[in-house]
This record gives structure tokens, sequence and C-alpha cells, in this order.
């Protein structure tokens, strides 16, 4: 693996280099994330608390949506991140719901990296599972530290259980929760059997049981997963949620403003997450002001809000840019360490000005 070196140097006085670059390929992505969820948390939480500082950069998503396909889009993700390993990149991720009736995933993604020092893309990584794991690895970060204080969750319930609903239960059993009772819900019965089957071969205990109704599981949740294709609100009865469980709104647009007005509201970036009709987007259009969100997960980890433990808590996650850069660095750095890199020689073909 070598570096091509430009003829300019660069300020600072050291001369720039043309990296190589590498295609990750998802079966080395998978290797490198196997058994690591407890590291990937800290990896996530570190990250937030650089967006916190102001250490990044995290412009809006891009939608690219198509009047022939309504239910599919395909989301860019433009983000940098700083810190002590800097990179800069961009998530290209599609969902084409209709792909689940093929039994194929309805989501896939790459990943670009680029060097911050010439701006030449240096990976391509596949990055669906990197998109799932910063997803459970922030899921189960808010359900942590939003759980402190109250009584700690022993009743999981998942709304929708696809690949997120998976990973989200993979890394928080990878960072030691457990619990006496298991619930899942899902408009396509294939699908909520099929991830009991999984619960059941991945050794969770407790018992789990195959809702036929969403507010049953809810109701008998003390931690809810919502991780669904829904694209309006369809969960609408606030007094399902009396019980004050927490809520792991991960698919964004789920709970009506009902509900969220009658809980504690955390984000992970206010900005981010009040748009694209989200479930929070449209209880700002109903009411006007963001009054009702309490903060974000960095606030909550520094201590600067407190989560009461006698309201509902719902924890919406847009979704960062910059924790898909921070986890897909971390998958390129491992992949290098082992020799493994798939280089592509001359990829860049021309870096001279003047041939």
């Amino acid at each position: 693996m070598t570096a091509t070196d430009l003829t300019a140097p660069h300020p600072s006085g050291a001369r720039l280099r043309v990296p190589p670059f590498a295609v990750v390929s998802g079966t080395q992505v998978h290797d490198a994330l196997l058994g690591r969820e407890e590291h990937l948390v800290r990896v996530v939480q570190d990250t937030y608390r650089l967006h916190g500082a102001g250490l990044t950069v995290n412009p809006p998503s891009s939608f690219l949506r198509f009047p022939d396909r309504r239910s599919a889009r395909i989301i860019a993700l433009p983000a940098s991140l700083g810190g002590a390993a800097p990179v800069d990149g961009l998530k290209w991720i599609s969902s084409f719901p209709e792909n689940v009736t093929a039994e194929i995933p309805r989501a896939s993604a790459v990943l670009i990296l680029n060097d911050p020092a010439t701006g030449y893309p240096y990976a391509c990584l596949e990055s669906s599972i990197i998109s799932a794991s910063r997803t459970a690895a922030s899921a189960a970060s808010a359900a942590d530290w939003l759980s402190r204080g109250r009584a700690r969750p022993s009743r999981i319930g998942f709304i929708g259980a696809g690949l997120i609903a998976r990973y989200v239960h993979t890394f928080l059993a990878g960072t030691g929760w457990t619990f006496d009772e298991l619930g899942v819900h899902d408009l396509s019965s294939d699908s909520a059997y099929g991830f009991r089957t999984y619960l059941e071969q991945s050794g969770a205990g407790g018992r789990i049981t195959v809702h036929a109704a969403a507010e049953d599981l809810v109701r008998a949740s003390d931690l809810l997963v919502i991780a669904t294709v829904a694209d309006r609100p369809h969960l609408s009865d606030p007094s399902w949620f009396g019980h004050h469980p927490l809520v792991l709104h991960l698919s964004l647009r789920d709970l009506t403003p009902g509900v969220l007005l009658a809980s504690t509201n955390i984000v992970d970036d206010i900005d981010h997450c009040l748009r694209a009709e989200t479930s929070p987007h449209l209880t700002e259009r109903l009411t006007g002001n963001r009054r009702f969100v309490a903060g974000t997960l960095d606030d909550v980890m520094a201590g600067r809000i407190a989560v009461p433990a006698d309201r509902t808590t719902v924890f919406s996650p847009f979704g960062l840019g910059v924790l898909d850069l921070a986890v897909g660095k971390y998958v390129y750095d491992e992949v290098a360490r082992s020799g493994e890199l798939q280089v592509v020689d001359d990829f860049f073909h021309e870096l001279r000005r003047y041939g």
C-alpha cells in the first residue's frame, strides 16, 4: 500500500500525499465490528460529545425521492468529524421498502471516507452494517443514560422486527442488558415470528411474546424499541404510555404529537430531528415552538438536563452522519491493521496538473 506525492507542499510545510484508495467489503465490516458492542457505544458517545462541543460539521441530509416509487428514497449524509482522528465523508443510503417482498433487505448503503488534508477519498465501505451498528450503539447508549434515575427496565418490546431491531437487541445484550420479558409486534406475522426465532436462538432469557396488537405490546413494555418503515404516525393514544416507559423512537415517524407532548423528549440534534416530517417536526408545526424538546443526549450525558422518572421519555435520533464516519473510520483502521485492506491500484490517474 503506497501513497503518491503531490508537487505542492502543504502550508504546514509537510508534503501532501494522495492516499491509496481501498474498498472494504461487508464481510470485512462485519468481522471488524463483531463482538465490539461496548467499544462502539463508547465511540458513539465520544462522537456525541464532539458534536455537542462544535467539533463536527453535519449539514442537513439530502433526500432523493421518486414520483413513480413513492415509498422509496436515497439519502445523502455529508459530514466532517474533528477531534483526535479527523475524517470527512458521505453516507449514501437507500431505503426501498418493497425489497422485503423479495426477501432482500430494505436498506443498502456505502460510506466514503475523505482525507481531511487533501480531500481525496481514500475508502469506500459497505455501510448497511455500519449504519445499523451506529444506530444500535446510539440506542444502547440512550437506554443506559435515560434509564438512570429510574428502575432499570426489565420488559422490552419491539415494534418493527427487522434488521435494526435485531442489531439493537444485539447491542443491548452486548452491553449487559437482560430482560424478564421480551415482546414483538410487526404488521408482518412472518417478520414477528422470525424475530422471535432470532431471540430464542440468540440465547435471550425471559419469556418471549408475539403481540397481535401494538397497544398490548406498548402497555407490556418498560423499554420500547420502535424501528418500522412507517411514513406517518400510527401510535396515537397517550394512555397506552401511562406507565411511563422509556421509548427508543428510532424510525422517527411513529408517534403522534399528542404522545410526544405527554412525554419528555430527547433528541440527538434538535435542528436535524425537527425536519423531514418526523414526529417531532409535526409536533413543532402543531405547537409553533420547540419547547416540548427537553434537550439532546449529549445534554443528558453532560448533566445539563435531568430526565424525570415519572414521565414517559422518548429518544428520537435523526441519525447523524458523523456517527457513520466515526464507526467507519474505526472499521477502516481495524482492517488496515489486519493487513487485509483491498487497495485499488491506480484508482486516481490524473495526479499532475499538466501531465
